[in-house]
This record gives C-alpha cells, sequence and structure tokens, in this order.
C-alpha cells in the first residue's frame, strides 16, 4: 500500500527536508522533496500528490499559503503542517483550514510514520470509496436493463466484462429489443462514460447526406453547403459512436467507415486534410449479416471488422418472464410523467399480456403500457384500457386453451365461459405455486402489492 502512495516533502532547509523524506521512502512511500514552496505548489497543481507534509515559516511563502492552494486544487489532499514548538497555535490554526495534523520540530521519526500512516489510510479509502462509485455508475447503467430472465443476467454481466474495452461491438436482434439502450449501457460502463455517446440511425438518410452527417463537411463542399458542419464522428470524439440499423449501409459507405475503422481519421466532405478521431463503434442491426455478406450487400471485411464482440438480445417472447417487471417500470415512468395515480395492473391485464407475443417487442409493451396509463381512470390498469391486440390475443388465448405464461410455468387453460375472476383466481394460484407459496415473490411477479394480493387470497379462498 505505501508504495502507492505519493508524498510531498516542502521545507526549506533541505537537510531537514531529506532527513523527513527518507524516514518515510524505508517503509515504501514514493517521496518527493521540495525546497522552493512556489516550486512545491506547482507540483501539486500539476501531479498526482496524496499528502503533503510542509514546514509551516518559509519565507514569503508559508505553509499556510501551500495549504490554501493545496486544498483549492485538490479537497481531499492530506496536509500534515511541521512546525517548531514555539508556533503551536498558527499550527492548530492550520488544522482548523484544512490540515490533517501537525508535527513539531524536531520530528520523532516513529510519530512521523504514524501520522503519515494514518494519512495514507485516508487516501486509501478514499480511493477504495471512488472505486466502488465507479462500480455502483457502471452496474447502474446495466440495471436500466431490465429483468430477471437469464438470458437478461447473462446480457448485464457481458455488459459488465466488456464495456471497458475499446473493443468494436455489433449487436443484434429484432426491432424493439432495446439495442440502443444495451449500447448506451456500455459506453455507461466504459472510461468514456463521461465523454458523447452520439447515436444514429443509418437507414433514416441517403447516401450523400448520411457522408455528410458522419464525417462533417467544409463550407461549400456541395450546393446548400454555407456553413461548416461537424459530423458524428468528430462530434463523438474521445466517446462512442452507435450506428443503428448498419446492415442498411449503402456499399460506398460501407468502404468509407472501413477506412475509417483502420485509419482512425475521418475526411470531411470537400476536404483533402484528415483529422484524427478517437472513438469507439457500436452498430446494431435486425439483419442477418452473415446472409447479407453471401448476398453481396455487405462486405464481409467490415463485417469482421465490426464483430469484434457479438452481442445478442433476445427477443421478448423468449423471456416473458420479464414482462411483469417491465411493465412495473413503465407503470412508474407514464405515471409521473402523465401526473397519474396508477400503481399496479390488474391480474386480468397481466394474464392478457401473458397470452401475448409481443411482435413489437420491449418498445411495443412500452407503448401498450404508455396507452392504458393515460387512459386508466384508476390506480390499477384494468382490462378496459386493454389495447385491441392484447384483447384479441388473450380472447383467442381463453378460446384455445392455450398456456399464457410462454416461460414454461403451469398455466391452468381457460374456457369460453371463463370469467374474470375466474382467471383472476387462476393467475393468483398460479403465481402462488410457481413461487413456492411466497406471497411477496407471487405479488411482483403479478405486478400488484402485497396488501392487494393478501385480499384477494381472502375473497378466493385461497389460504
Amino acid at each position: 500500500m505505501p508504495s502507492a502512495i505519493r508524498v510531498l516533502v516542502i521545507d526549506d532547509n533541505k537537510r531537514h527536508a531529506t532527513t523527513t523524506a527518507e524516514a518515510l521512502e524505508a517503509l515504501g512511500y514514493d517521496v518527493t522533496v521540495e525546497t522552493n514552496p512556489r516550486v512545491a505548489l506547482k507540483a501539486i497543481r500539476s501531479g498526482d500528490i496524496d499528502i503533503v507534509l510542509t514546514d509551516l515559516v518559509m519565507g514569503a511563502l508559508g505553509g499556510m499559503d501551500i495549504l490554501r492552494g493545496a486544498k483549492r486544487h485538490d479537497p481531499d489532499i492530506e496536509i500534515v503542517m511541521i512546525t517548531g514548538h514555539g508556533s503551536i497555535e498558527n499550527a492548530v490554526a492550520a488544522m482548523q483550514a484544512g490540515a490533517a495534523t501537525y508535527l513539531t520540530k524536531p520530528i520523532n521519526v516513529k510519530e512521523l510514520r504514524a501520522v503519515v500512516k494514518r494519512a495514507a489510510e485516508a487516501v486509501t479509502l478514499r480511493r477504495e470509496n471512488r472505486r466502488l462509485a465507479a462500480a455502483l455508475k457502471e452496474r447502474s447503467s446495466v440495471n436500466a436493463l431490465i429483468g430477471n430472465s437469464e438470458c437478461m443476467r447473462a446480457l448485464r454481466e457481458l455488459i459488465i466484462q466488456i464495456a471497458p474495452t475499446t473493443a468494436t461491438i455489433l449487436i443484434t436482434g429484432e426491432s424493439g429489443t432495446g439495442k440502443e439502450l444495451v449500447a448506451r449501457a456500455t459506453h455507461g460502463g466504459s472510461p468514456r462514460k463521461d465523454k458523447p455517446f452520439v447515436a444514429l440511425n443509418t437507414s433514416a438518410l441517403s447516401p450523400s447526406l448520411l457522408e455528410s452527417e458522419l464525417f462533417g463537411h467544409v463550407k461549400g463542399a456541395f450546393t446548400g453547403a454555407d456553413s461548416e458542419r461537424v459530423g458524428r464522428f468528430a462530434f463523438a470524439d474521445g466517446g462512442t459512436l452507435f450506428l443503428d440499423e448498419i446492415g442498411d449501409l449503402p456499399l460506398e459507405m460501407q468502404i468509407k467507415l472501413l477506412r475509417v475503422l483502420d485509419e482512425k481519421q475521418i475526411t470531411p466532405v470537400g476536404s483533402n486534410e484528415p483529422v484524427e478521431i478517437d472513438v469507439r463503434l457500436v452498430a446494431a442491426t435486425n439483419r442477418d449479416l452473415e446472409s447479407l455478406v453471401k448476398e453481396g450487400k455487405f462486405r464481409e471485411d467490415l463485417y469482421y471488422r465490426l464483430n469484434v464482440v457479438a452481442v445478442d438480445v433476445s427477443p421478448l417472447r423468449k423471456r416473458a418472464e420479464d414482462v411483469p417487471l417491465l411493465a412495473t417500470a413503465f407503470i412508474a415512468e407514464f405515471a409521473e410523467e402523465h401526473a397519474k395515480p396508477v400503481r399496479g395492473i390488474d391480474p386480468g391485464v397481466s394474464a392478457a399480456m401473458a397470452d401475448y407475443d409481443w411482435p413489437g417487442n420491449v418498445r411495443e409493451l412500452r407503448n401498450a403500457i404508455e396507452n392504458m396509463v393515460v387512459l386508466c381512470r384508476s390506480e390499477v390498469l384494468t382490462v378496459d384500457v386493454l389495447p385491441a391486440q392484447l384483447r384479441a390475443s388473450s380472447a383467442a388465448a381463453r378460446k384455445h386453451g392455450r398456456d399464457g405464461s410462454r416461460g414454461g410455468s403451469k398455466t391452468r387453460p381457460y374456457n369460453d365461459r371463463a370469467t374474470l375472476e375466474e382467471a383472476e383466481k387462476e393467475l393468483i394460484l398460479e403465481a402462488l405455486e410457481t413461487e413456492e407459496g411466497n406471497r411477496q415473490r407471487a405479488a411482483r411477479r403479478l405486478g400488484i402489492g402485497e396488501r392487494t394480493l393478501y385480499r384477494k387470497i381472502k375473497k378466493y379462498g385461497l389460504q
């Protein structure tokens, strides 16, 4: 631990400073000596100093000046004031101004080492807190990917693993599965998280506009180019560029993109001067790029250049157990946005959502929840506000006795004359069986409160 701690000893008496430094170097601290206070302040401002030991009285620029200058630069820096016996009152004043402690001359080596050890422990603790805060922030970015299904847990772990790297990523998955959210989570867990995240749908622009959008253009590059434009690559410099629908990228643009990835520089339209860029590229597609390569519609070399790390996002129908969690999150979001008192989901609505295949994936679920929240007149989403496609799917499921869970759970089939109460009772029984009688987990699975579940258990005699 001590070898990682950087100590600066400031004393205009070189012999005193050197003696102090040697006592600390013997324990493995990285110690620098400076006899000129002005030079010392510059070192503090430009370097990574953890602990400063400074003499209080050093002529025109003294220890208090060092203290104030160091604290302005880094409030967490540890300052130890060294003073003669006649200046203890000043040393106490220094502690009140932010110094960790003080030592009196002549310095006792044992006391010196003990004081620096405590300061080093404080530095190490702050470092660990910062590391944990960064890890928490990284986790929070992937936790935006809601779901407890096995595939979602695996996806989050994969993102945590690849986010700190600079590898190019290709995200595949059906439309609406949340590929951009995956890209944002990757950026949020990377060292680039404080730099721009720039997204562009490549299928939304013509080839000529796309080139200008990606690489920028100079004034007069083409008709209408009345001013210089910074492209997405340059704007994302130091950060992440997310290119969605990469499978729709025209062949001529594929060549230019490959060159940018290889050379790490762009040339704005109308310019002959290349510009260096530092961008992590994340691409996404809902198309089969391997098939496009075989058909000659996508360059094989670009495919392999993009597919350094492959991330596949599962469709919602393959992780149906995540629907209640997603629905709960969306209800909270839209209830706040639209100032509605909605807090839960009627079991009949849960049944309808379980019966539905969600061809539009998470995007369709999100839109459906917003629609229901806007139309809902109570604190619970009820079947009367179900979108038409869910209502039709639920009716078909009951008619054919189809398993509504799609996740492998033992849902009892509904017959043609099943009432809403019967369906609700069946859903509660299913949830209780699946969660082995745990009411808290069963309520969460159903998307209702635990007290509501308790009332319904009593209502249907399911004790």
